[in-house]
């Protein structure tokens, strides 16, 4: 089966077809080209990251059997890449289990001031910083209305990340895709495996960017973004938020209760401690090149669906 394709209305992807520059305001097409610009830093670690002149892009994999538990034991030889439609040829291929570096955003905003969404977002946040190995991982704590604060730097000793949760004030407008891109600039620089966690109601009312926008930027960094929904958002809301997460390699992850925290934790820790990490040689044109994973097995796939070549 294969994943990274998606098909928008009225064009087909790959998304920088979705941002039309010449209908984006000044702030917004700062933004989008600051991001794009961070994506291409190339920094120590496991995974390689990419930019211009170097030889290989890397692309996490998630493998799961048809009752969506982790395929383990997977070689090379399951896996196809394809480039712009082309098939390229895994150069290295890794499937140790690795530190993770995660970002844990959380919506402080108005609307997340009821007290079931407030609680469990900080539940989930908790469970999360439980299930992380503490010494090896490592976490940041993001919270955010109309702007995001970085209200803990990352650090392998969790107990500082517990304390910043308690001291969380909620008010304010929501700038959701802002905070969303930001963040993911600022978690594109840690070294290793990488994971941006949102904790949100769904609901955006002052962001710049929007939804397929911050899609189009999210999908050309790997590192999956993982949307964890309480009080959920239903319709286009939910339906853009689950096409951003899918795009990146992530998810978008509904939340109701205690007990579906204790699933959705478990899910986004299994699926960074079950990667595969293809690597490959990127064509040398500048730009967005679409991305695709096939396997020659039943399995579903679960990548970002694209790159960025810098210029």
């Amino acid at each position: 089966m294969a994943c990274g394709s998606r098909q928008w209305p009225g064009a087909w992807f790959p998304p920088i077809r979705l941002y039309d520059v010449s209908k984006f305001s000044v702030s917004q097409l700062t933004t989008v080209l600051l991001i794009a610009a961070l994506v291409s830093v190339s920094v120590t670690g496991q995974e390689l990251l990419f930019k211009s002149g170097v030889d290989r892009v890397t692309v996490a994999v998630v493998a799961r059997d048809r009752h969506g538990r982790p395929m383990t034991g997977l070689s090379a030889g399951d896996f196809e890449i394809l480039a712009d439609g082309e098939s390229r040829q895994i150069l290295d291929f890794r499937n140790s289990e690795a530190a993770v570096s995660v970002a844990l955003l959380i919506d402080a905003s108005g609307s997340m001031r009821i007290a079931p969404k407030m609680q469990l977002s900080t539940d989930v946040a908790r469970l999360l910083l439980a299930s992380l190995s503490e010494g090896m991982d490592e976490a940041g704590l993001f919270v955010f209305d109309t702007a995001v604060r970085n209200t803990q730097p990352f650090t392998s000793e969790f107990e500082s990340v517990r304390s910043a949760l308690d001291t969380i004030q909620f008010y304010g407008s929501t700038s959701l895709y802002d905070a969303i891109a930001k963040t993911s600039s600022e978690l594109s620089l840690r070294p290793g495996r990488r994971a941006l966690i949102v904790l949100t109601d769904g609901v955006d009312t002052s962001s710049l960017l929007t939804a397929a926008q911050v899609s189009a930027v999210a999908s050309g960094i790997d590192m999956p973004v993982y949307i964890v929904s309480v009080g959920g958002p239903t319709g286009d809301v939910a339906g853009n938020l689950s096409d951003l997460a899918r795009l990146s390699g992530g998810a978008f992850l509904p939340v109701k209760n205690a007990s579906d925290g204790s699933v959705v934790t478990r899910q986004i820790v299994t699926d960074l401690r079950h990667q595969y990490v293809l690597a490959f040689e990127p064509y040398p044109a500048p730009g967005w090149h679409q991305l695709e994973v096939r396997a020659a097995r039943r399995v579903t796939l679960q990548a970002r669906s694209g790159y960025w070549i810098d210029r």
